[in-house]
């Protein structure tokens, strides 16, 4: 699949962006901090519906502004549709596709695929279980629309359960045992919920994984050949956990989960938390024997992370889908061996959109159409703009020129600040 066009609204840096896009590689050069990487994490918001940088809404919200809007037209299996997401401060997000308004925003997920690889996804590998349980989830969600609205449910029962939880345990502290009773009355309820939900998300997520995981261990082999082997497992936090491959099978985990809450409801209400739940697991990542978080080099953890980004590709593609492919500011940070090889991928994909603080970061051999970012303007006013400094017709150098434009003729085409530069 690629994009057509992006149109980006008050969307943070940008009060308006119109970009006209092409299959092949588009570059965007400018310096840190003056909105390239915003273009790239707005197509993986239409596409996950979530921030690679931010867990909150609110700061993708331009200053003063109280809605962003982002919309694609995107050709997808021989369609082309256009799909817009409404990001509102104060109340619910809403989406649009092919100019219909969507009961769900979950019904925008598929329009638009895309994977995406930055500096932060060292935090796959160093960081929290929550950044792995991201990954798992925006890929299901991407292949399996239908999961993103589990996802969507689940998160919605996990908050009111947690309220009715610290409700109950606040109640018992003030020493009422009556109003918490009272909060507890639909426990039962809430925990079906909750396991229903949750074991359809545990099912989906292994089933995933068994997909995943022989491409992520192939494309590590391929970027470290002298490193550990990479493993790949996933760790269902209930007492007793069963084998992964019995996690498949959805009714199996609701009874699994469904018992864990007995036994832990006490242990809940007490600390007012809700401590059962694919919230709760984590994908566990190895290098041979040792855990690849604290046990990784740093050279190691680059290759697992981008192992991770390049195996999710495969993937799409063994389902017969070409995603658009991110690459936020990371060839200055590769090493050459890891640079080639990321290169030589992306030179095979569809369409790719590179950020990058100079050209010459960019490898000659992804040569297409160069976009320069520049911020202007001053406080309130400070803004993010683009001008086209070379159209792909432009490429006579080819695969072996340097790859070094900061020089070359600006047509200093206006294409979306919403002002004259």
């Amino acid at each position: 699949m690629h994009l057509r066009h992006l149109r980006l609204l008050d969307f943070r840096s940008w009060p308006l962006l119109e970009l006209e896009l092409e299959p092949g590689v588009t570059t965007l050069i400018g310096r840190n901090g003056h909105g390239k990487t915003n273009v790239l994490e707005a197509i993986g918001v239409l596409a996950t519906l979530r921030s690679h940088r931010v867990a909150a809404d609110a700061p993708m919200i331009r200053t003063g502004a109280e809605t962003a809007l982002v919309g694609a037209l995107a050709h997808n299996a021989g369609r082309e549709l256009t799909v817009e997401l409404a990001l509102n401060s104060g109340k619910a997000n809403r989406a649009r596709l092919n100019t219909s308004p969507c009961r769900r925003l979950g019904d925008i997920l598929g329009v638009v695929q895309s994977v995406l690889f930055a500096p932060e996804d060292l935090a796959l590998v160093r960081g929290e279980p929550a950044e792995r349980r991201r990954l798992l989830d925006e890929l299901m969600s991407q292949r399996r629309p239908a999961l993103g609205g589990d996802l969507a449910d689940y998160a919605s029962v996990l908050r009111q359960r947690t309220a009715l939880l610290k409700s109950a345990s606040s109640a018992l502290r003030r020493g009422r045992p009556e109003e918490s009773a009272a909060a507890l009355d639909t426990l039962d309820v809430w925990d079906g919920r909750l396991a229903g939900l949750g074991a359809r998300i545990v099912a989906g997520r292994v089933t995933l994984l068994e997909q995943l995981r022989p491409l992520v261990v192939d494309a590590y082999r391929t970027l470290a050949p002298e490193s550990r082997p990479a493993a790949l497992d996933y760790r269902f936090r209930v007492a007793s956990a069963p084998a992964e491959s019995d996690l498949t099978d959805p009714e199996f985990v609701e009874a699994l989960l469904l018992s864990e809450l007995g036994r832990r409801r006490r242990e809940e209400i007490e600390r007012g938390q809700s401590l059962v739940g694919p919230h709760r697991d984590d994908l566990t990542l190895a290098l041979g024997e040792e855990p690849a978080k604290g046990f990784a080099s740093h050279g190691e953890t680059w290759s697992f992370a981008l192992a991770l980004r390049l195996g999710s590709l495969e993937l799409f593609r063994a389902d017969g889908i070409e995603p658009v492919l991110l690459l936020d500011d990371v060839f200055a940070e590769l090493d050459r061996h890891r640079r080639a090889a990321l290169a030589d991928v992306a030179a095979g994909v569809e369409q790719v959109l590179i950020t990058a603080a100079v050209g010459e970061d960019v490898p000659s051999g992804l040569r297409g159409a160069r976009h320069d970012v520049v911020m202007t303007g001053e406080g309130a006013d400070r803004h993010s703009g683009m001008t086209l400094s070379r159209r792909r017709d432009d490429d006579v150098g080819g695969p072996g020129s340097d790859g070094d434009d900061d020089d070359g003729d600006s047509r200093d085409t206006d294409i979306g600040s919403g002002v004259s530069l």
